[in-house]
């Protein structure tokens, strides 16, 4: 999962690294990785039921051999499952609080599993809200794990300027690249599922705007994202990172160029689904360039 994989990176690859070269162990870190990691799964797993259950009838038009509620699933297991995920959830946060005195992810969690509940009860209907609220939590998955370091830099004076700039660099670059490819993601799945959701009332970028201006939206979108990786190249191959750079072209932009020309030519659900799993390979390979900066580090 997504999810498991960008925080055990973020946190093994950027945060550990900058703490150990001054000798300070950060406040996440052996078991309450894996801890942390694991509320995140679990809040996952809860929003994703949540979704399944509220979008039942739509999910059978879009994606009929895909339906979990009614199939796998009852309907009742499905709330016990999404509350009793949250809680545990919540659980973790508060423990993780209280070993090493940070006193917010608990709160955070929750705040967390709430707006996966608002977004599948009635936001993912509406006009870019939904889409904008999945990319925000999907880049709070990275963002989390450095807010949870913040008051180590008030603590430690050796922590302060260079090393605090630069956790705030790494994290607003791939907290960054997580909400644009997400939101590029979500869009493009909107205009794969726009029968269903046309029937079930929904209004949808594709749907209120119609597919064309919805493509452009997501062409903008994707050539910020290729103008900021591409400036990125010029900083980093200064820096003599050369396989970076090259892992970056190939595996990330690349395909990012690719989906740009596919994304036009795109006409039926399949063309659409194609260019998603595309996303999603981008991404992997996105999240697997963490490692890089603990070999440059």
């Amino acid at each position: 999962m997504f999810f498991a994989l960008t925080q055990w990176m973020f946190a093994f690859c950027i945060v550990a690294p900058i703490f150990s070269s001054n000798h300070v162990l950060p406040n996440i870190h052996g078991n309450l990785v894996w801890l942390l990691i694991l509320s995140y799964v679990l809040l996952a797993a809860g929003g994703y039921i949540i979704n399944d259950y509220f979008d039942l009838n739509i999910d059978q038009i879009n994606k009929p051999n895909k339906v979990m509620i009614d199939t796998f699933i009852g309907r009742r297991w499905a709330i016990f499952f999404h509350s009793a995920f949250n809680l545990a959830s919540i659980c973790i946060g508060v423990y993780i609080d209280l070993q090493v005195h940070i006193r917010f992810l608990g709160i955070a969690n929750f705040v967390y599993g709430l707006l996966l509940f608002i977004y599948s009860l009635s936001l993912k209907k509406k006009l870019l809200m939904g889409n904008i609220l999945i990319a925000i939590l999907l880049a709070w998955v990275i963002m989390v794990i450095s807010i949870c370091e913040a008051n180590q830099f008030h603590l430690d004076a050796s922590l302060r300027l260079i090393n605090s700039q630069k956790l705030l660099r790494y994290t607003i670059l791939y907290a960054g690249f997580a909400f644009i490819v997400n939101l590029i993601r979500e869009v493009v799945k909107d205009m794969e599922d726009i029968e269903g959701d046309r029937q079930y009332g929904c209004r949808t970028m594709p749907i209120a705007w119609g597919i064309n201006a919805t493509k452009v939206f997501v062409a903008v979108w994707l050539t910020v994202l290729i103008a900021i990786l591409v400036l990125l190249q010029f900083y980093t191959f200064q820096l003599g990172w050369f396989w970076f750079s090259l892992y970056s072209i190939s595996l990330i932009i690349v395909p990012l160029i690719l989906i740009f020309k596919q994304l036009f030519q795109a006409n039926i659900p399949s063309d659409y689904h194609k260019i998603s799993t595309i996303i999603k390979i981008v991404m992997f390979t996105g999240i697997l360039s963490m490692f890089f900066f603990r070999v440059y580090s």
